[in-house]
């Protein structure tokens, strides 16, 4: 049972664009919550210029969730969540995703760790993959190669530390006091959007909220399971995945001093090319736990490469 906890208000915040059959799963484990007395929370679902049945489902669960339905018309996962942002009633934001399964005392965990580190802008806990059937001998052989990022997997262990830079939470899994959070909004030209892959949104907003001196602290109780489908457990996702990654950091990085070819940097010409051809050649003679780097390497510079991104961006 979870642990009594001082009085605390918690907003958790869902964004779901057409995924009505998934949101259904995750409103339902929902409904196992144990949440603490003396903390009050809400539960926001924002449907961001959905088409299918969001708002069927998410009627369906209003009678045994305190849900709040939000609408948001402009497309994209970071105009979603400014928007949750901007209602939320809580003192602490806990963000997941619509194809994630929570832990019974996912909300109990984050309540007990806003008294435990008074202190800390912002929180993560683990994210355990679930997969659609069995996944290939691919994935499994490479898994532990594969950017974490990727599949949403994250396990840090279970003691309690201070995050870094080089080590942060990750969205399906995360929350920031709600004082801090309206301070840091997130960057509309990164996130999801129909039709692109490009990703990094809360990533960006926790490093400059580190670099700006908060702290966030890691929460081994806050346990969620993030789900894989079939789709996803393919080559050609973790392509468009590390693509997506590539346009994030062409946004993010500055590359103005570098020699340009066609208005990218040399550089990166000639190593996504390399990289390319070390793929299709570990493809062939080496074992997954090799090619997946190569293909992972070769993707992330092409979408470096075409990234559609002013230069002049911050």
């Amino acid at each position: 049972m979870p642990q009594e906890v001082l009085p605390v208000s918690i907003s958790v915040a869902i964004c779901t664009w057409n995924r009505a059959a998934l949101l259904d799963q995750t409103l339902t484990e929902m409904e196992k919550l144990r949440v603490p007395s003396g903390v009050e929370w809400e539960l926001l679902v924002v449907n961001n210029n959905c088409t299918d049945d969001t708002d069927v489902v998410i009627e369906r669960h209003a009678a045994t969730l305190p849900i709040r339905r939000l609408y948001e018309p402009n497309p994209g996962q970071c105009n979603a969540r400014n928007c949750a942002v901007a209602a939320a009633k809580g003192d602490l934001i806990v963000w997941t995703d619509d194809d994630v399964l929570v832990d019974p005392d996912w909300v109990a965990s984050y309540a007990t760790a806003v008294e435990a580190w008074p202190s800390a802008a912002f929180f993560g806990g683990p994210i355990a993959p679930w997969f659609e059937g069995e996944p290939p001998m691919w994935l499994t052989a490479a898994l532990p190669k594969i950017f974490s990022g990727a599949y949403a997997i994250r396990d840090l262990g279970a003691e309690p530390f201070a995050f870094t830079p080089e080590v942060t939470p990750y969205g399906a899994n995360f929350a920031v006091r709600s004082v801090v959070q309206k301070r840091y909004p997130y960057d509309p030209r990164l996130g999801l959007k129909p039709n692109g892959n490009l990703r990094g949104d809360e990533t960006h907003m926790i490093l400059r909220m580190l670099k700006d001196g908060l702290t966030g602290e890691w929460v081994p109780a806050a346990k969620v399971r993030h789900f894989i489908p079939k789709k996803r457990q393919t080559t050609k996702f973790l392509r468009s995945y590390c693509r997506g990654l590539g346009e994030y950091l062409a946004i993010t990085e500055n590359n103005n001093r570098c020699a340009m070819l066609f208005g990218r940097p040399r550089w990166i010409w000639r190593a996504a090319v390399q990289a390319e051809l070390s793929y299709a050649f570990h493809r062939l003679f080496s074992p997954p736990e090799i090619w997946i780097e190569d293909l992972m390497r070769a993707s992330t510079l092409w979408g470096k490469l075409f990234a559609t991104v002013s230069r002049d961006a911050h």
